[in-house]
Protein backbone atom coordinates (compact mmCIF):
# COMPACT_ATOMS: atom_id res chain seq x y z
CA UNK A 1 0.00 0.00 0.00
CA UNK A 2 0.84 3.45 -1.05
CA UNK A 3 2.11 6.15 1.75
CA UNK A 4 -0.73 8.35 2.30
CA UNK A 5 -0.96 11.83 3.82
CA UNK A 6 -4.65 12.62 4.13
CA UNK A 7 -4.20 15.87 5.91
CA UNK A 8 -7.34 16.73 8.83
CA UNK A 9 -8.40 19.95 8.00
CA UNK A 10 -8.15 22.01 4.90
CA UNK A 11 -9.13 18.99 2.48
CA UNK A 12 -10.48 19.89 -0.93
CA UNK A 13 -14.64 18.23 -0.77
CA UNK A 14 -16.57 17.85 -3.32
CA UNK A 15 -20.68 17.32 -2.28
CA UNK A 16 -23.01 15.68 -4.34
CA UNK A 17 -26.62 17.52 -4.31
CA UNK A 18 -25.89 20.53 -1.51
CA UNK A 19 -28.25 22.87 -2.53
CA UNK A 20 -30.12 22.30 0.91
CA UNK A 21 -31.12 20.03 3.00
CA UNK A 22 -28.89 17.11 3.98
CA UNK A 23 -26.31 18.47 1.46
CA UNK A 24 -26.26 22.03 2.88
CA UNK A 25 -25.50 21.09 6.58
CA UNK A 26 -23.01 18.95 5.03
CA UNK A 27 -21.18 21.00 3.33
CA UNK A 28 -21.42 23.37 6.66
CA UNK A 29 -19.81 20.75 8.59
CA UNK A 30 -17.13 20.51 6.49
CA UNK A 31 -16.27 23.85 6.02
CA UNK A 32 -16.61 24.07 9.94
CA UNK A 33 -13.84 21.49 9.66
CA UNK A 34 -11.89 24.25 8.14
CA UNK A 35 -11.91 22.06 4.74
CA UNK A 36 -12.76 23.75 1.44
CA UNK A 37 -15.65 22.69 -0.16
CA UNK A 38 -17.42 22.37 -3.78
CA UNK A 39 -20.94 23.12 -3.44
CA UNK A 40 -22.73 20.96 -6.15
CA UNK A 41 -26.53 21.39 -7.68
CA UNK A 42 -28.82 20.06 -10.11
CA UNK A 43 -30.81 22.55 -10.76
CA UNK A 44 -31.54 25.32 -7.56
CA UNK A 45 -28.94 27.25 -8.44
CA UNK A 46 -30.17 30.05 -6.10
CA UNK A 47 -30.45 27.27 -3.11
CA UNK A 48 -26.71 26.60 -3.53
CA UNK A 49 -25.31 29.90 -3.28
CA UNK A 50 -27.73 30.28 -0.44
CA UNK A 51 -25.26 27.36 1.23
CA UNK A 52 -21.91 28.55 -0.52
CA UNK A 53 -22.53 32.15 1.25
CA UNK A 54 -23.43 30.26 4.34
CA UNK A 55 -20.00 28.43 4.50
CA UNK A 56 -17.39 29.42 7.33
CA UNK A 57 -13.90 30.24 5.74
CA UNK A 58 -12.61 30.65 2.41
CA UNK A 59 -11.72 29.07 -1.21
CA UNK A 60 -14.94 27.55 -1.51
CA UNK A 61 -16.66 26.92 -4.96
CA UNK A 62 -20.13 26.26 -6.54
CA UNK A 63 -20.54 23.97 -9.67
CA UNK A 64 -23.68 23.15 -11.33
CA UNK A 65 -24.75 20.28 -13.60
CA UNK A 66 -26.84 17.25 -14.11
CA UNK A 67 -24.51 14.50 -12.81
CA UNK A 68 -27.63 11.77 -14.10
CA UNK A 69 -25.74 12.05 -17.84
CA UNK A 70 -22.14 10.41 -17.43
CA UNK A 71 -20.77 13.80 -19.55
CA UNK A 72 -22.02 15.53 -16.60
CA UNK A 73 -20.96 14.16 -14.14
CA UNK A 74 -17.24 14.31 -15.61
CA UNK A 75 -17.78 17.88 -16.37
CA UNK A 76 -19.05 18.48 -12.55
CA UNK A 77 -15.87 16.53 -11.03
CA UNK A 78 -13.15 18.06 -13.79
CA UNK A 79 -15.10 21.73 -12.67
CA UNK A 80 -15.13 20.77 -8.95
CA UNK A 81 -11.49 19.88 -8.61
CA UNK A 82 -10.35 22.67 -10.88
CA UNK A 83 -12.10 25.05 -8.14
CA UNK A 84 -10.26 23.57 -5.86
CA UNK A 85 -7.33 22.36 -7.01
CA UNK A 86 -7.86 18.59 -6.14
CA UNK A 87 -10.31 16.31 -4.52
CA UNK A 88 -9.70 14.28 -1.54
CA UNK A 89 -13.48 13.95 -0.56
CA UNK A 90 -16.34 13.15 -2.14
CA UNK A 91 -18.86 12.99 -0.68
CA UNK A 92 -22.01 11.35 -2.68
CA UNK A 93 -25.44 12.99 -1.12
CA UNK A 94 -27.58 13.49 -4.38
CA UNK A 95 -30.46 11.65 -4.66
CA UNK A 96 -34.61 11.43 -6.91
CA UNK A 97 -36.74 9.97 -4.26
CA UNK A 98 -40.42 10.50 -5.78
CA UNK A 99 -43.37 8.46 -5.20
CA UNK A 100 -44.35 5.36 -7.84
CA UNK A 101 -46.44 2.73 -5.57
CA UNK A 102 -46.53 -0.33 -8.16
CA UNK A 103 -50.31 -1.00 -7.69
CA UNK A 104 -51.50 2.62 -9.15
CA UNK A 105 -48.43 3.95 -11.19
CA UNK A 106 -49.11 3.89 -14.83
CA UNK A 107 -46.35 1.22 -16.56
CA UNK A 108 -45.06 4.59 -18.52
CA UNK A 109 -44.30 6.65 -15.10
CA UNK A 110 -43.13 3.36 -13.77
CA UNK A 111 -40.26 3.43 -16.19
CA UNK A 112 -39.62 6.92 -16.50
CA UNK A 113 -39.38 6.88 -12.70
CA UNK A 114 -37.22 3.55 -12.49
CA UNK A 115 -34.70 5.06 -15.17
CA UNK A 116 -33.99 8.42 -13.19
CA UNK A 117 -33.81 6.99 -9.69
CA UNK A 118 -30.95 4.57 -11.55
CA UNK A 119 -29.42 7.19 -13.27
CA UNK A 120 -28.92 10.11 -10.32
CA UNK A 121 -29.14 7.41 -7.27
CA UNK A 122 -26.61 4.78 -8.57
CA UNK A 123 -24.79 5.64 -11.84
CA UNK A 124 -23.83 8.62 -10.96
CA UNK A 125 -22.72 7.36 -7.62
CA UNK A 126 -20.88 5.15 -9.44
CA UNK A 127 -19.20 7.82 -12.29
CA UNK A 128 -18.07 10.48 -9.05
CA UNK A 129 -16.78 7.62 -7.42
CA UNK A 130 -14.72 6.44 -10.65
CA UNK A 131 -13.68 10.21 -11.45
CA UNK A 132 -12.81 10.74 -7.49
CA UNK A 133 -10.86 8.20 -7.38
CA UNK A 134 -8.58 8.36 -10.15
CA UNK A 135 -7.73 11.46 -9.31
CA UNK A 136 -7.07 10.67 -5.47
CA UNK A 137 -4.78 8.10 -7.02
CA UNK A 138 -3.02 10.24 -9.01
CA UNK A 139 -2.69 12.68 -6.22
CA UNK A 140 -0.89 10.17 -4.25
CA UNK A 141 -2.64 11.47 -1.02
CA UNK A 142 -5.49 8.99 -0.63
CA UNK A 143 -8.67 9.81 0.32
CA UNK A 144 -12.63 9.24 1.39
CA UNK A 145 -15.70 8.46 -0.42
CA UNK A 146 -18.86 8.47 1.42
CA UNK A 147 -21.98 7.73 0.24
CA UNK A 148 -25.55 8.50 1.58
CA UNK A 149 -27.95 5.60 1.18
CA UNK A 150 -30.81 5.16 3.26
CA UNK A 151 -32.45 2.66 6.03
CA UNK A 152 -35.09 2.09 2.90
CA UNK A 153 -32.30 -0.20 1.69
CA UNK A 154 -33.27 -2.55 4.26
CA UNK A 155 -36.60 -1.79 5.56
CA UNK A 156 -38.26 -1.61 2.22
CA UNK A 157 -40.03 1.48 0.51
CA UNK A 158 -43.46 0.33 -0.66
CA UNK A 159 -44.41 3.37 -2.39
CA UNK A 160 -40.33 4.49 -3.73
CA UNK A 161 -39.38 0.99 -4.66
CA UNK A 162 -37.14 2.49 -6.80
CA UNK A 163 -35.10 4.51 -4.56
CA UNK A 164 -34.90 1.92 -2.17
CA UNK A 165 -33.52 -0.53 -4.79
CA UNK A 166 -31.05 2.03 -5.36
CA UNK A 167 -29.68 2.56 -2.16
CA UNK A 168 -29.47 -0.91 -1.62
CA UNK A 169 -27.12 -0.94 -4.54
CA UNK A 170 -25.00 2.06 -3.40
CA UNK A 171 -24.49 0.57 -0.31
CA UNK A 172 -23.26 -2.56 -2.32
CA UNK A 173 -21.19 -0.46 -4.72
CA UNK A 174 -19.15 1.17 -1.54
CA UNK A 175 -18.30 -2.02 -0.28
CA UNK A 176 -17.15 -3.15 -3.62
CA UNK A 177 -15.22 0.13 -3.60
CA UNK A 178 -13.66 0.13 0.15
CA UNK A 179 -12.15 -3.37 -1.33
CA UNK A 180 -10.86 -2.07 -4.43
CA UNK A 181 -9.54 0.87 -3.64
CA UNK A 182 -7.93 0.48 0.15
CA UNK A 183 -4.53 -1.00 -1.54
CA UNK A 184 -4.48 3.22 -2.91
CA UNK A 185 -5.34 4.62 0.82
CA UNK A 186 -8.95 5.51 -0.24
CA UNK A 187 -11.02 4.66 2.28
CA UNK A 188 -15.28 4.31 0.91
CA UNK A 189 -18.03 4.04 3.77
CA UNK A 190 -21.54 4.57 3.73
CA UNK A 191 -24.10 6.16 5.66
CA UNK A 192 -28.13 4.81 5.98
CA UNK A 193 -30.20 7.54 7.23
CA UNK A 194 -33.60 6.81 8.67
CA UNK A 195 -36.04 10.21 7.68
CA UNK A 196 -34.49 13.49 7.79
CA UNK A 197 -35.91 17.00 8.66
CA UNK A 198 -35.69 18.61 5.39
CA UNK A 199 -37.76 20.12 3.00
CA UNK A 200 -37.51 17.70 0.72
CA UNK A 201 -40.01 15.17 2.93
CA UNK A 202 -41.79 17.97 5.20
CA UNK A 203 -45.06 16.46 4.35
CA UNK A 204 -44.39 12.75 5.07
CA UNK A 205 -43.12 13.82 8.70
CA UNK A 206 -46.32 12.65 10.44
CA UNK A 207 -46.12 12.05 14.40
CA UNK A 208 -46.44 8.42 13.07
CA UNK A 209 -43.01 9.04 11.13
CA UNK A 210 -41.54 10.34 14.22
CA UNK A 211 -42.76 7.37 16.55
CA UNK A 212 -41.11 5.14 14.51
CA UNK A 213 -37.91 5.75 16.91
CA UNK A 214 -37.77 5.68 20.43
CA UNK A 215 -36.37 9.27 20.85
CA UNK A 216 -40.10 10.14 18.94
CA UNK A 217 -38.61 12.39 16.73
CA UNK A 218 -36.26 11.79 13.24
CA UNK A 219 -32.38 13.40 12.75
CA UNK A 220 -31.27 16.56 12.02
CA UNK A 221 -29.43 17.13 9.27
CA UNK A 222 -26.50 17.64 11.55
CA UNK A 223 -26.42 14.22 13.18
CA UNK A 224 -26.02 12.71 10.07
CA UNK A 225 -23.64 15.50 8.65
CA UNK A 226 -21.67 14.84 11.97
CA UNK A 227 -21.19 10.99 11.10
CA UNK A 228 -20.15 11.58 7.34
CA UNK A 229 -18.01 14.17 8.90
CA UNK A 230 -16.32 11.61 10.98
CA UNK A 231 -16.12 8.72 8.09
CA UNK A 232 -14.44 11.26 6.29
CA UNK A 233 -11.03 11.46 8.35
CA UNK A 234 -8.38 10.22 8.54
CA UNK A 235 -9.46 8.37 11.78
CA UNK A 236 -12.05 6.46 10.56
CA UNK A 237 -9.75 4.65 7.78
CA UNK A 238 -10.38 1.30 9.55
CA UNK A 239 -14.26 1.61 9.40
CA UNK A 240 -14.14 1.46 5.21
CA UNK A 241 -16.39 -0.46 3.82
CA UNK A 242 -19.13 -0.23 6.64
CA UNK A 243 -22.36 0.59 5.85
CA UNK A 244 -23.76 2.99 8.87
CA UNK A 245 -26.87 2.72 10.30
CA UNK A 246 -28.25 6.27 11.35
CA UNK A 247 -32.13 5.98 12.43
CA UNK A 248 -32.22 6.85 16.20
CA UNK A 249 -33.14 2.72 16.63
CA UNK A 250 -36.31 3.23 14.27
CA UNK A 251 -35.47 0.14 12.35
CA UNK A 252 -32.48 -2.64 13.81
CA UNK A 253 -31.05 -5.03 11.31
CA UNK A 254 -29.67 -8.73 12.53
Amino acid sequence: MPSVNLPSTGRRVLVSGASRGLGRALARAFAANGDRVAVHYGSREADARATLDSLTGGGHVLVGGDIGDPRGAAAVAERAAEGLGGVDVLVNNAAVNVAHPPATTPYEEWSRQWQSHVAVNLLAVANLSHLAARRMIEQGTGGRIVNVGSRGAFKGEPDHPAYGATKAAVHALGQSLAVALAPHGIAVASVAPGFIETERVAERLTDAVRAQSPFGRVAAPEEVAEAVLWLASPGAQWASGTVLDLNGASYLRT
